[in-house]
């Protein structure tokens, strides 16, 4: 069994309820789907992987690859290597060029490098939300395809 007390060092449970709160807000306006992945950090088998190798096996174990639309983001967070990654599905990327992820990554780092991950975290999904949104709008018969749960792992 994995000890989910390292998360305590950057958010409060009140914090993680906000951020899965501000999820289901910014889904409310797309048919797109978002989902965030905090994690220690590496496991032993992915000592030698890239942050975009764990984050696209994530993807796949969390049935992001299985959305209607191919609209899912994956925002993954791994503390104690201090790396994130926001990966977008091939519906969105076929739209969207990896500039646009690139720039809410800078953006993101200087919240992290203040030791802000709260508002990092946030930012993300409002940014990601506002993107889907204007991409993958609503539509009739839309239903909530992932829980809007943070993983911890």
């Amino acid at each position: 069994m994995i000890s989910k007390n390292f998360i305590y060092k950057i958010l409060s449970d009140v914090e993680l309820e906000k951020i899965s709160e501000e999820i289901k807000e910014q889904e409310k306006k797309t048919s797109g789907e978002l989902k965030v992945l905090i994690k220690k950090g590496r496991g032993f088998l992915e000592r030698k992987k890239s942050i975009r190798e764990i984050a696209i096996r994530e993807f796949h174990r969390l049935g992001m690859a299985n959305t209607r639309e191919r609209s899912g983001i994956l925002f993954l967070l791994l503390l104690k290597d201090r790396e994130f990654y926001i990966l977008p599905d091939v519906g969105i990327s076929e739209k969207i060029p990896q500039s646009v992820w690139d720039e809410i990554a800078r953006l993101t780092e200087q919240y992290f490098r203040q030791k802000n991950f709260f508002d990092g975290v946030i930012q993300v999904i409002k940014k990601c939300g506002e993107i889907l949104a204007e991409h993958f709008p609503v539509k009739p018969g839309d239903i909530d395809e992932l829980s809007n749960r943070v993983e911890i792992s």
